[in-house]
């Protein structure tokens, strides 16, 4: 089990937060629209994967692409 955090928009995100969601929560911070510093982000784990949303429902996440071969049964 993974514990979850949470931490100040604007923040230097804590170490529990996975490196490749860092970039998308720096560039989610930056297309901000005004004051973000009442606002926080929660980490939770969904199935094993990271996810951050921030107070006003902004999510990140990581990127999962599923390439599907029209010749395969699904």
């Amino acid at each position: 089990m993974r514990l979850g955090t949470r931490w100040a928009f604007g923040t230097e995100p804590p170490v529990s937060v996975p490196i490749e969601l860092r970039p998308r929560i720096a560039a989610a911070e930056a297309a901000f629209e005004g004051d973000g510093s009442d606002r926080h982000w929660t980490l939770t784990w969904l199935e094993g994967r990271p996810i951050a949303e921030l107070d006003d429902g902004t999510v990140v996440s990581e990127v999962i692409v599923d390439v599907r071969d029209d010749d395969e049964d699904w």
